[in-house]
């Protein structure tokens, strides 16, 4: 989860990715990337819009998803690349 402390819909989107560690921490790795202090690696990945969440697999980065969604939209994404 790219993120920043100033970003609004970046709180909204925080009990979500906390709750998707919970229950996908033996699956996933989940993760958070403050942009303020890692902008860097924000660039490096495309990040423009925040809260972005990218899905790797293999060491890849698989997927991106931008902006507030339900926990469920999340579920169904880190199930399919979970097989």
């Amino acid at each position: 989860d790219f993120w920043a402390a100033w970003c609004g819909p970046c709180r909204m989107l925080a009990p979500t990715i906390d709750k998707l560690y919970e229950d996908y921490s033996d699956k996933a790795v989940i993760g958070k990337v403050n942009v303020d202090e890692e902008n860097e690696l924000a660039a490096r990945f495309g990040v423009r819009s925040i809260p972005t969440v990218v899905l790797f697999k293999n060491g890849k980065a698989v997927e991106q998803v931008v902006g507030v969604r339900p926990y469920e939209s999340f579920t169904q994404i880190l199930d399919k690349y979970a097989k």
